[in-house]
């Protein structure tokens, strides 16, 4: 995951998001097997370039900031 994003926060804030989704019903987006937790199959789909991010262009900032 750390070779797909390199800040250690941004992988933190991704596998926990994609864990809540998992954790809420989400399928796994690769292969899993019964022993991997949600975690694990959070950091193989980074890993694998199956879970991206986006961050917020400066006018999203702004207007978030207004509200």
């Amino acid at each position: 995951a750390a070779q797909q994003i390199p800040s250690p926060e941004l992988i933190i804030n991704l596998v926990s998001r994609r864990v809540r989704q998992l954790a809420q019903g989400a399928r796994p987006l690769t292969l899993t097997d019964p022993k991997m937790d949600f975690a694990d199959i959070a950091l193989k789909e980074i890993s694998e370039g199956k879970v991206t991010y986006e961050l917020p262009t400066a006018e999203e900032l702004e207007a978030a900031r207004k509200n």
